[in-house]
């Protein structure tokens, strides 16, 4: 089954806008849940995005130096 995964909320003193870094996983790569998918950076910090479930990446929805929100659509995983 493919699932859409969304960039989770980072906490109360993360911004809810932030630029994607690079991706830390290759797609067809085999994940497991909490295995690092993409580098982000806000204004303030850079923060690592894991896995929320375990599979295989299918398909990137953003890429490298993208702007993108807080419950964007980044990834697809086969689980």
């Amino acid at each position: 089954m493919i699932v859409e995964i969304r960039l989770p909320d980072l906490g109360d003193d993360a911004e809810s806008t932030v630029t994607v870094s690079g991706w830390m996983a290759q797609t067809g790569a085999a994940l497991n849940e909490g295995d690092d998918l993409l580098e982000i950076t806000t204004d303030k910090a850079a923060f690592c995005v894991p896995a929320p479930r375990t599979g295989v990446l299918k398909e990137y929805r953003v890429k490298e130096d993208d702007t993108i929100h807080v419950g964007d659509v980044i990834c697809t995983l086969d689980v």
